[in-house]
């Protein structure tokens, strides 16, 4: 088994977080945006500060390279292509979203159900198109590569 390509990676880590930071904003920034104020005010909060902002988004740059990460990892097991991509970005779903989700919305009952199983639904979506994203731009390193296949 080869060596994982890290900085193919790091660049597909960080177009995956890229790309799922902007799907993330779309969906929670936008179109859930007067519940997320709404259960906010709930709290006694006020709106996301800008510093909270900043902080999903540096947490979106590492759940994409951990995803990439993930699917280059998979890829020896799973084989590379657009599958395994989406098996890594369940996976990564799974671990980032729907269990926190559950925990913290579900369980606890921080926010409302209606808002929790929304961006949680939205949540499959935007981490398997991020990886997918991401995981287009992963390539094994030639010598990987060649001695991958001079194992074979």
């Amino acid at each position: 088994m080869g060596t994982i390509n890290l900085g193919r990676v790091i660049l597909g880590g960080i177009v995956a977080g890229i790309v799922g930071n902007i799907l993330g904003y779309l969906v929670d920034g936008v179109i859930l945006a007067p519940q997320w104020a709404a259960a906010m005010q709930a709290l006694g909060k006020t709106d996301f500060t800008t510093n909270q902002i900043i902080g999903f988004n540096v947490s979106g740059l590492v759940s994409g390279v951990f995803g990439v990460w993930l699917y280059a990892a998979m890829r020896p097991r799973y084989g590379a292509g657009p599958k395994t991509a989406i098996l890594a970005g369940l996976a990564l779903w799974v671990a980032g979203t729907l269990l926190p989700n559950a925990t913290f919305m579900g369980i606890v009952g921080l926010f409302p159900q209606n808002l929790a199983v929304m961006t949680t639904l939205a949540g499959v979506v935007v981490s398997v198109l991020a990886i997918l994203a991401g995981a287009s731009l992963y390539k094994e390193s030639t010598e990987t590569a060649r001695t991958m296949s001079a194992r074979a």
